[in-house]
């Protein structure tokens, strides 16, 4: 995979775009953002791994942000080692967790065994990186920069008068959380590496929202006083709902207690604010005036009459 290094005043955060410097994906947001970094004063390098591309490097604190197994992320825990960080940082996933019958999802709950992931995850805990490490789940992320379209599925069809189509009863609980809030997280591990180590967190954050009231908050960022809201069901009419809808149609959210109890963290960022500035970069950005088909909607669509 291709590595890059992100520096600042004596700490510096080694990162994994996934594409490389002259990728076409870099031309697209959110990677055409990837040069905001350098213009903040921030070092980039792009090479095969962390090794080839920082050779002879040094750094305090090391995070892979991009690996989703062990075989991506054994390098950059080796890079860690031989540049002499005295912490490394795994951003893992929340989707790992089991389904359950109690929710939400808590640091500690069963987890896949066959996710790559929690390869990494007890990889770390068996004493691969030989030095503090901690361990972060994100679920959904809003917020610039995100390269999940979760806000954004719901805008562009508020944006275009059209129907939100649904799966399921709507009722179902998922969170959303700000990207500020969870690289608030990270920074608290960072500050704190004694009540960090050897710890998983759950990046997310700590409210939870029904999908037909994430629909309503987009909403009323929007300016949508009665969004036309229908519910079906993806297996009758024949939709892939996980192409054709931004969140599991399931009860699937998990809360931060371990980073709320061992870092003091909490979010600053609400949901309905995100949303708004959400929508206001949205709006700026033209992208409720492109061009887009709605092929998987008009089949739920259709159902539902």
């Amino acid at each position: 995979m291709p590595a890059a290094a992100l520096t600042r005043p004596r700490r510096r955060f080694p990162a994994e775009p996934a594409c490389a410097a002259d990728s076409d994906k870099l031309k697209k947001p959110p990677f055409a953002y990837w040069g905001e970094l350098t213009a903040a004063g921030v070092a980039t390098a792009f090479g095969d791994s962390p090794a080839s591309a920082l050779p002879g490097s040094s750094f305090d604190v090391v995070v892979d942000n991009n690996g989703k197994d062990l075989e991506a992320v054994g390098p950059v825990i080796a890079f860690a080692k031989a540049a002499g960080a005295s912490q490394f940082l795994f951003v893992s996933s929340a989707g790992i967790y089991k389904t359950g019958d109690e929710l939400p999802h808590l640091e500690g709950d069963a987890v896949k065994a066959d996710a790559g992931h929690v390869a990494v995850e007890e990889a770390l805990r068996a004493g691969a990186a030989q030095l503090p490490w901690a361990s972060f789940r994100p679920q959904y992320l809003t917020g610039y920069g995100s390269n999940k379209d979760c806000e954004e599925w719901f805008f562009d069809r508020l944006a275009r008068g059209r129907a939100i189509p649904i799966p399921g009863a709507g009722v179902q609980l998922t969170v959303v959380a700000h990207s500020e809030d969870i690289a608030a997280m990270l920074a608290a591990a960072v500050a704190q590496p004694e009540a960090a180590s050897g710890r998983i967190f759950n990046a997310v954050g700590d409210r939870a929202v029904t999908l037909d009231g994430m629909a309503r908050l987009c909403a009323a960022a929007a300016g949508v006083e009665k969004p036309s809201i229908v519910h079906y069901d993806p297996k009758a009419v024949g939709v892939d709902v996980k192409k054709a809808f931004p969140f599991r149609p399931v009860h699937f959210y998990a809360e931060p207690r371990a980073a709320k109890a061992a870092l003091g963290w909490a979010p600053k960022w609400s949901l309905e604010a995100a949303l708004a500035e959400r929508w206001a970069f949205y709006v700026a950005s033209g992208r409720g005036k492109k061009e887009k088909s709605f092929e998987e909607d008009d089949k739920a669509l259709a159902s539902a009459k």
